[in-house]
Parts: C-alpha cells; structure tokens; sequence
C-alpha cells in the first residue's frame, strides 16, 4: 500500500514507521490513523520485520498532538467513535502487539502525539524532547489511552498533576517521572533506538511475544498476571526457540532463534 502520511523504511529485521507531516508537526488525523492500523498490521504480519521504531519526520516534533480541526461539530457519540477507534485499531494494537515497538521522540509529543509513544514499549527521547497531555485546556481528557498508560508509568500522583495542569515535562523530567526509558542528544536518537532493538532482535521472537503478553497482564483489570505468566513461560518449553536456547547455552554458543 502507497501512504499518504506515512514512510515506511525497513533497515535489516528493524521497520521504520515515520509519521511524514511535518508541516502540521505531525499531528494525527484520521487519514495517518487509518495508515498507521495498516502499518502496523502489516509490519505485525510480516515475518521479516523483527521490531518497529515509531518517530516522527523532522526535528520539532515527534506528534504534536491530534488534528484538532478534525472535533469541531463532533458530539458526544461521535466523540466515543473516536476514542474507541482510536484505542482498539491503532494504539491498543501497539501495545499488545507481539513484536518490540520503540518510540524515538524528537521534539514534541503532545496529547495523542504522547499517547502514541505511551502505547509502545519503550520509548527514548531526544534531549529537546517536551511532552505532556494538554486536552484539558480543550475541555477534554485525553482518549488514546492516555490516563491509563500514564498513570501505569509514572503513579497516579504524577499522572493527575500532568493531566490535570496540561504542563509539559522536558526530557530530564520525563526521565525522572519513569515517562521514558533514556534521553540521547537529537544525533544520537536513531541510533540509540536502533542499539536497544538489535539488542532484542538477538533474543527468541516467541519468548519476546511471551513476555509482552506477560507484562502487560500485569495492568489487566480482572486478569490474573501471575496466571498468564504460568501459562507462557510453560508455552515457551514447546518451542523450537527453547531447544535452541538450552543446547546453546549447554554447548557455550550462540543461539539461532527462528521464532519456531
């Protein structure tokens, strides 16, 4: 599929996923949506992709925030249509997906721009980075997810302050709250994100999945985590990738995981 919105650049098993509207800060409308469901399926579906970054084009912003143009007449029912949309074909999709997915924040991300990195499963973010959840000063709350993943991430405390100011946090701020994972110079942003997915993209696909499915059973309302953990770590025993893993170990080499 040719995207309007979207570059999508593969570098080895890493697929690049860049929201390409620079001019409007790489704001989300329902068009980039829609490509991004499709980006994502895909890259998920794709056996030769290992992991995704996410990052925007240019050096302002990572997603500055949704298309804001795109509310205005919106009631409350079509308002529900977006936020369930949005969370189940894009956002929920991220963060349950079976493969890493790494935000690499560069300039702003705002309000659905921070949902979007919320929803990954690391993010790192360049020294210029400023981010934060503004809908309050719209009249809203934020839709994508927002008030759960951050509060998961950085305590209730901090995440009502952030949400309830509309304040945004610097990149030495979100690295204290725990709202990212590390803070690199604008340079060093790219390659930082592609070090830490090599890195994963070295360990067994399978148990990857295992552990993403594992964690996030751990902020399941009526799911019991310890229970979904049983359950993959006693998968992972009749995988291929398990086999490979112990007689490596045993045998003091390197192990070739298939993801079998």
């Amino acid at each position: 599929m040719e995207f309007q919105n979207l570059l999508i650049g593969n570098k080895g098993r890493i697929q690049y996923i860049i929201i390409n509207r620079e001019s409007k800060l790489n704001a989300l409308n329902k068009q980039t949506l829609q490509e991004l469901h499709t980006a994502l399926t895909d890259a998920f579906g794709n056996a030769q992709v290992g992991g995704v970054i996410i990052t925007g084009a240019g050096t302002k912003a990572f997603v500055a925030g949704a298309d804001i143009a795109e509310f205005v007449g919106v009631d409350a029912e079509g308002g529900r249509t977006i936020a369930q949309e949005g969370q189940t074909q894009v956002f929920d999709i991220i963060a349950n997906g079976s493969k890493p997915v790494i935000a690499a924040i560069n300039g702003f991300a705002l309000g659905g721009g921070l949902e979007l990195a919320l929803a990954c499963h690391i993010r790192i973010a360049s020294d210029n980075a400023k981010m934060g959840l503004p809908e309050v000063t719209l009249g809203l709350i934020p839709g994508y997810g927002g008030t759960q993943r951050l509060t998961q991430l950085v305590g209730r405390g901090k995440a009502l302050e952030m949400i309830m100011t509309a304040d945004m946090a610097n990149a030495a701020q979100a690295l204290q709250f725990g709202l990212v994972n590390h803070v690199v110079t604008q340079e060093e942003l790219l390659p930082k994100a592609e070090e830490i997915l090599s890195k994963i993209l070295t360990r067994a696909p399978l148990a990857l999945a295992s552990a993403i499915k594992a964690i996030n059973a751990a902020n399941t309302e009526c799911v019991n985590g310890y229970a979904v953990e049983i359950a993959e770590f006693s998968n992972c025993f009749g995988t291929e990738d398990f086999t490979e893993g112990v007689a490596a170990f045993l045998g003091k080499t390197k192990p070739v995981f298939e993801g079998k």
